[in-house]
């Protein structure tokens, strides 16, 4: 016994006690591999980001790289902007025409409306005025004279 350490000496226990806190301090196999996934994940994705940027200016660069595909691509730009115009303006001649029609409708009906409020009152006033007519003639035939 004289090659035992102090601490084992003085209790029986000590190897299997250090045993069981250097488990418990060490990480599992399941541990280990969350951690990596979390690591992997952290550096994948800004990694995939610049590489879909990358990607995205190549898009955008490779037409412009030869003067002539640069042309072609203006050209092609050029013709579809005048199409969206052109179909912007065939959008906005529709509806200004559907609204100005729209506008003359109402109006006619306005109008026809009011012309025929205006006979109806016509023919009320001069009714009135016939029936009153006759009244004051009756009126008149009945003073003596």
């Amino acid at each position: 016994m004289a090659t035992q350490t102090k601490s084992s000496k003085s209790n029986g226990t000590a190897p299997k006690a250090k045993a069981a806190t250097k488990r418990s301090t060490t990480p599992s196999a399941a541990e280990k591999n969350q951690a990596r996934t979390v690591v992997e994940t952290a550096v994948d994705i800004p990694v995939g980001a610049v590489l879909s940027v990358t990607d995205r200016v190549s898009d955008l660069v490779e037409p412009f790289t030869a003067r002539s595909a640069a042309e072609k691509q203006l050209k092609s730009y050029r013709t579809e902007l005048r199409r969206r115009v052109k179909r912007t303006e065939r959008r906005g001649t529709t509806a200004r025409r559907k609204a100005t029609s729209e506008a003359r409708k109402t109006r006619n009906r306005v109008e026809r409306e009011a012309r025929k409020h205006q006979r109806t009152v016509e023919t009320t006033v001069k009714r009135n005025r016939d029936e009153l007519e006759q009244r004051v003639r009756k009126a008149i035939d009945l003073l003596p004279v």
